[in-house]
């Protein structure tokens, strides 16, 4: 059975998208999700079907019909996870590079939710069939810290921390050339790149604002090593404020230097600290995950 919800819009909405809307009237589904729905023809105004940019009147009355959840058909397959913490809520994994977060059409194994599905007996349901337990995400090639919730309620309450920057994030990084201050904040909006749907562009234009704090932890002859502390979390905001700067990350094929500068078969970046509330006792917990062989030989070779 569908779970059917119903809006009469308010004044105050009038004007509003739709998906922004939804989204802030429907916690407990991720954004992408309910797009989705709103792709699907699971969102109703006044009967008919609408486009997430559909533009709210006060007076309409919405329906979202949220699916009933299917049963998890993504396969087990026993891919060794460094796990450092685990518990009846959580898994935090440092993630190794090379290894997509969840499957996608055409991408179906050899990820982290199938390996996460031969190491535990659950995982959330919340953001479906192909990304369950999914709270936030790094790219194929980070590596680093990650947060998996086993149930729905941690999967909630995970969820609006990311949202609401409740949790503490700190990267490390070895970027191209010596970085000129010691330390520093980016303040630069991210969108989609006008010219290519792939990439993210600092840019005014249907932008999110997006904050990096930095540190340079050591400067060497023609690279830095910075730490990063991630005040928001957009796509690829590392790597574009990073590059925005002048100092692209090595190894990043799409926004950094055309020619390798280190024989690296990754970007260097690593998520290195993950801090959060505890979704069940509500206690603040900090997660290290140590750099992995590959950055730390890359580093060596600069000594």
């Amino acid at each position: 059975m569908k779970d059917k919800r119903e809006f009469i819009i308010e004044a105050d909405y009038s004007n509003k998208r739709v998906d922004k809307f939804l989204s802030k009237k429907n916690d407990d589904l991720s954004r992408s999700y309910l797009q989705e729905l709103i792709d699907d023809d699971k969102v109703l105004v006044n009967g008919k079907a609408v486009k997430k940019s559909y533009k709210l009147s006060a007076g309409d009355k919405l329906e979202l019909l949220v699916p009933e959840p299917e049963e998890l058909e993504v396969k087990a397959e026993n891919i060794p996870l460094d796990i450092i913490y685990e518990d009846d809520d959580i898994v935090v994994v440092n993630k190794q590079p090379d290894l997509v977060v969840h499957p996608a059409p055409g991408n179906e194994e050899g990820t982290l939710v199938n390996a996460l599905l031969y190491h535990c007996d659950n995982l959330s349901g919340i953001n479906g069939v192909i990304r369950p337990g999914i709270v936030h995400r790094l790219d194929k090639d980070t590596s680093g810290a990650m947060v998996v919730a086993k149930n729905d309620e941690a999967h909630l309450n995970l969820t609006e921390q990311f949202k609401e920057r409740d949790t503490k994030k700190i990267y490390l990084t070895l970027v191209e050339g010596k970085v000129k201050y010691k330390k520093g904040k980016i303040d630069a909006a991210i969108g989609r790149d006008s010219k290519d749907r792939k990439k993210m562009a600092v840019t005014s234009k249907n932008s999110k604002k997006a904050v990096s704090g930095f540190k340079v932890l050591k400067r060497y002859q023609k690279h830095s090593l910075v730490e990063v502390n991630l005040e928001t979390g957009r796509t690829h905001q590392i790597r574009l404020h990073m590059e925005y700067m002048g100092h692209p990350v090595v190894g990043d094929e799409l926004y950094g230097y055309n020619q390798k500068t280190l024989d690296v078969k990754r970007q260097m970046l690593h998520s290195h600290l993950l801090g959060f509330y505890h979704p069940r006792t509500g206690e603040w917990v900090e997660f290290e995950a140590p750099l992995l062989e590959d950055m730390r030989q890359v580093l060596d070779t600069l000594e």
